[in-house]
């Protein structure tokens, strides 16, 4: 009766899992497209799209349309070179002028052709940031939903070792009713199938705060259902030299190039304002003076103009060449970043690698242990039934069943975690 339980609790499951189940790629996919991490990212990349135009890198003319009114009461006094004398008290006047104005920069020492490229420099940054964003959230939803699967492992074994302490209570029941058996192995027997049911709704509390802790990784409500039935597959084909060599296409690396090449055209920049601008002027005015007193009575001016605005920085108090040596530090800074980032990402890899590699090799061990396990449990109920084993004998078997299905699982687990680990680091990630 318990294995048809236990058959009937497994085959519930697997209809709730085919009814709703959340798959790896369905699960990071729901991460990326909820993550607030991400959407900041996203709204970064459009920020500095917007801002990579040459209009912001000063590079486009700027026409203004402005205008100026006013209507005002003068006392007038006025001595003429003739000898007239003009005086007047609350003498009212108005004057207006308008003008249409615009400046095309021609030179500017460089600076804007830098500042263009330098905001093309910032996209790209923000985009190789949005992908580093998106690697992390991809690799940490991987690491919990395997542990989810690990858990639930625990769990199945669990619940192969109750049934057998059902096999082992249902065998001592039945010889104890012919004598051969006595009250206290009966209650031993009870009390090892009572301490595993505790174990197992223990662990079940442990998966359903694992998935608690996912659904918040992937935004949604903490009181949501979801079914994960997986297994960990490990890719035993990584090679160290291939990892090592695909770090520069680290979106990190990569972004810290992109902070290098920034800090240079800000060198640029800086270096720029020490030269001469050379700016084209034009546009169209208007203005007209009227009074009802003094010697000009009107007068209007309208038409258009043009010309060229020339300035050539002279002295500053220093200013500019103290902003360049201070770009040149700040490009300096930005080179040691990355080749610290470099040295950090390689030594992570080697030692990702190391570990990798000796969970491979254990897990070959380690599924020889599981399945002589099996087979030594199985062995050891048959003597008992026979009465060839004691209910020790059965615990012992179970325990070392217990330990080399919780280790083999925990090897899988901290392979496939070495495996996310050296996909993020070379950008190779999969789901």
């Amino acid at each position: 009766m318990k294995r048809v339980a236990i058959f009937l609790f497994l085959f519930s499951q697997t209809i709730c899992f085919a009814q709703s189940r959340l798959t790896l790629s369905d699960a990071v996919n729901i991460a990326l497209k909820n993550s607030p991490g991400i959407q900041i990212a996203k709204n970064n990349v459009n920020i500095t799209t917007i801002y990579n135009d040459y209009g912001i890198a000063g590079g486009l003319p700027s026409v203004v349309l402005s205008g100026t009114g006013k209507e005002q009461s003068t006392n007038v006094k006025q001595e003429l070179s003739t000898g007239q004398l003009i005086e007047r008290n609350g003498a009212n006047s108005n004057s207006a002028v308008s003008s249409v104005d615009a400046v095309m920069p021609i030179y500017a020492g460089g600076r804007i052709s830098s500042e263009k490229k330098r905001l093309e420099q910032v996209q790209q940054l923000s985009e190789q940031q949005l992908t580093s964003r998106g690697l992390v959230v991809a690799s940490n939803v991987m690491l919990k939903y395997y542990d989810i699967v690990r858990q639930q492992s625990y769990a199945k074994t669990l619940l192969h070792s109750i049934d057998v302490s059902a096999q082992k209570l249902k065998i001592v029941k039945a010889q104890k009713e012919v004598g051969l058996s006595n009250n206290a192995d009966l209650f031993q027997s009870q009390l090892d199938l009572n301490a595993q049911k505790q174990a197992l709704e223990s662990q079940q509390l442990i998966i359903d705060q694992a998935k608690t802790d996912l659904l918040a990784m992937l935004t949604l409500k903490a009181d949501s259902t979801i079914f994960i039935e997986d297994t960990i597959i490990i890719d035993k084909g990584l090679k160290l030299d291939s990892v090592l060599s695909n770090l520069y296409v680290n979106p990190d690396v990569i972004a810290a190039d992109k902070q290098i090449r920034i800090n240079e055209l800000l060198q640029s920049e800086m270096d720029a304002l020490r030269y001469p601008s050379v700016n084209m002027i034009g546009g169209y005015s208007y203005s007209r003076t009227q009074s009802t007193a003094g010697s000009t009575l009107l007068n209007q001016n309208l038409g258009p103009y043009i010309g060229l605005n020339f300035a050539f920085p002279i002295y500053n108090g220093s200013i500019y060449k103290k902003q360049y040596q201070v770009s040149s530090i700040n490009t300096n800074n930005a080179k040691l970043v990355k080749d610290t980032l470099v040295l950090g990402y390689m030594s992570l890899t080697v030692k990702t690698y190391q570990s990798y590699i000796s969970n491979l090799k254990q897990l070959e061990t380690q599924q020889k242990n599981y399945d002589l396990s099996i087979q030594l449990l199985d062995l050891v109920i048959q003597r008992f039934q026979l009465r060839q084993a004691t209910i020790i004998d059965v615990k012992q078997a179970q325990q070392t069943f217990e330990n080399a299905a919780n280790a083999l699982v925990n090897i899988s687990y901290s392979s496939k975690a070495a495996e996310i680990q050296l996909r993020k680091l070379s950008n190779k990630l999969v789901f």
